[in-house]
């Protein structure tokens, strides 16, 4: 029982890793094209944001050592910390390194005090985040590839760059999903005329509002 407990989200995990690397996708035997899977930052930003992640994972794990464990997720240069800290000062330097690093322009700092998650807890996150995914990549009209989705426990944290209509679509599927019981979404919202502008040119505006409402 315990070895499929560990295979189930592993499986899910690889699932929903496949079918957003896909270019097109055939769903009841229409195709998803590209145009719904393109991410809406430009390779500019999203180089910038893989920066931000391996630059800031590694300076935080060689700072706090098992004191901590946290998840850095960059998306068009906002960076959300989730996981888990031994107290508030630790919380407190970490959101403060990544505040004063040159290309993040807004922090979420959500990081819990408490001890640091179980590798069985974090296996289960990425079995939530995986099911979630998925369902989102088969949504028609959700830019399941312009988000990313993060889980810890029950809680689910979701950036990307949406219209308001797609914005409360992709809060709607996770607040649904099994297994979650708060969705806190750090979305840059766009006009459509902007997604339309964005699907031609693949640029993301990045004059967005920072305030990160939450899905009760």
């Amino acid at each position: 029982m315990r070895i499929q407990f560990f295979i189930k989200p592993i499986i899910a995990l690889m699932i929903a890793t496949q079918l957003a690397a896909c270019g097109v996708i055939a769903v009841g035997g229409v195709a998803a094209g590209a145009s719904i899977l393109a991410d809406r930052r430009t390779p500019g930003v999203q180089a910038i944001d893989n920066g931000i992640e391996m630059e800031a994972n590694a300076a935080l794990s060689k700072k706090f050592g098992d004191n901590a464990h946290i998840n850095v997720t960059a998306f068009n240069q906002k960076v959300l910390l989730t996981g888990e800290v031994k107290d508030a000062d630790i919380k407190g330097e970490a959101g403060a390194y990544v505040k004063a690093m040159k290309n993040a322009r807004t922090v979420f700092n959500e990081l819990v005090i408490g001890p640091n998650s179980s590798y069985t807890a974090r296996a289960n996150d990425s079995y939530l985040e995986s099911k979630i995914k998925t369902q989102m990549i088969f949504t028609d009209k959700l830019p399941s590839n312009s988000m990313s989705i993060v889980a810890e426990g029950t809680s689910v944290y979701l950036m990307g760059i949406l219209t308001q209509n797609e914005a409360d679509l992709a809060k709607k599927i996770s607040s649904n999903t099994n297994g979650v019981k708060d969705v806190y979404v750090y979305f840059d919202i766009i006009s459509d005329q902007e997604k339309i502008r964005l699907e031609k040119e693949g640029k993301a505006d990045q004059s967005q509002p920072n305030t990160p409402p939450k899905l009760q």
